[in-house]
């Protein structure tokens, strides 16, 4: 993997680069959507490449270890071959759906005892054996195994579970490095900076991390509940001490202000599923604020839902739209997940043009307080 920076801008951290994987480049700032089983819900690939520009999605080793599961995985050949995408992958570890699990599963310094949201099987994950997962998965990008602390936490709990990441992390890295990729394409690992919203030791983490020399870093157990000033202040903090040539990815974190400001601080990549998840319960983002499509203000308004090029944003109505959604057709689900993604990869290309005329801060700005504007 190879990451170059093109651009930085003049009053930000904000920088614009470029990704380089066996599967194809991508153009940084970047945002990922979620393809939690091997597929973006609502979404065919065609769309995903065609229509919206995705350069990579982001896989979940927990749900697909739990379906289809490995073996079906690994006879297809990794997942870029089970699903036919021929793009970069990003997998997670799972550490963050087994966090969520929290009355299912039991950690200890060996790893995570977990009983499936399926069938209830009961499973562990070791840092070893996501390591093997992800193996198996093929993802350009692997996340290293890590423990996600609830907001808000102590900080003897917090402290806690960042040391245990860290010998996670180290334990990560072996057996990285004594095993090769399966199916003749390079992987990356990154690890992840945690430590909850106290400075000392989100300080301490992110050196740890720094020290790897992995070829990126990500920074993780934010956007868990915390105020936004919090994210903002830990993600500023981890960025000073992070490598400048290396790629930072910000786990989980979506709504476009929020990207918008962390770009600011210096991340490179995002993931949320936000614009999925929001669009088929009826929250579409545009270029002049956030609508609730399912508000009656919107029943006769024939307008296109937006003005981004493409043909869904353009060719959709908001009245039909509404109007797919309150029937429950699959459609509607279909036509809100395409335009969202499509406004935050539009957003994307426009921080990125930004940062490369040198007048990104004051453009985000600008931005910030007009696409979260309530319509």
């Amino acid at each position: 993997m190879q990451f170059t920076i093109h651009s930085n801008d003049k009053n930000s951290g904000a920088r614009a680069g470029l990704l380089r994987t066996d599967h194809g480049e991508i153009e940084t700032p970047a945002f990922m959507p979620i393809g939690t089983t091997g597929g973006v819900k609502a979404v065919h690939f065609r769309e995903l490449e065609e229509t919206i520009g995705a350069q990579i999605i982001l896989g979940n080793t927990y749900h697909l270890f739990i379906r289809p599961g490995m073996e079906v995985i690994r006879e297809a050949g990794g997942l870029h071959q089970f699903n036919g995408w021929n793009k970069p992958i990003l997998t997670d570890s799972g550490g963050y759906q087994v966090f969520s699990l929290s009355d299912r599963r039991k950690i200890t310094e060996e790893g995570v005892k977990f009983h499936s949201h399926i069938d209830g099987a009961k499973h562990l994950f070791t840092p070893e054996g996501v390591m093997d997962i992800e193996r198996i998965i093929g993802g350009d990008i692997m996340m290293a195994f890590d423990e996600c602390v609830a907001y808000p936490c102590d900080h003897k709990q917090a402290k806690k579970s960042m040391e245990l990441t860290h010998r996670w992390l180290e334990r990560c890295i072996w057996r990285f490095n004594e095993t090769q990729p399966l199916y003749g394409h390079a992987q990356s690992l990154f690890p992840i900076v945690q430590g909850s919203t106290y400075r000392d030791l989100r300080i301490e983490s992110a050196e740890f991390i720094a020290a790897q020399n992995l070829e990126g870093n990500a920074i993780g157990g934010l956007s868990v509940g915390e105020p936004a000033e919090e994210m903002y202040g830990m993600t500023e903090v981890v960025c000073k001490i992070l490598p400048v040539e290396k790629p930072r990815y910000l786990m989980g974190v979506g709504m476009p202000d929020n990207i918008l400001e962390c770009i600011a601080l210096g991340i490179d990549m995002f993931d949320c599923v936000i614009p999925t998840r929001n669009g088929r319960n009826g929250m579409l983002f545009t270029k002049e604020g956030i609508i609730n499509i399912r508000n009656k203000k919107w029943e006769r308004d024939f307008s296109p839902l937006d003005d981004l090029d493409n043909f869904v944003s353009r060719n959709h109505s908001k009245a039909f739209l509404r109007h797919m959604l309150l029937s429950n057709e699959i459609l509607g689900c279909q036509i809100a997940s395409v335009h969202n993604l499509c406004f935050y990869h539009w957003m994307m290309k426009e921080a990125r043009k930004k940062i490369e005329e040198g007048s990104y801060a004051e453009w985000k700005e600008k931005m910030v307080k007009k696409v979260m504007t309530r319509l």
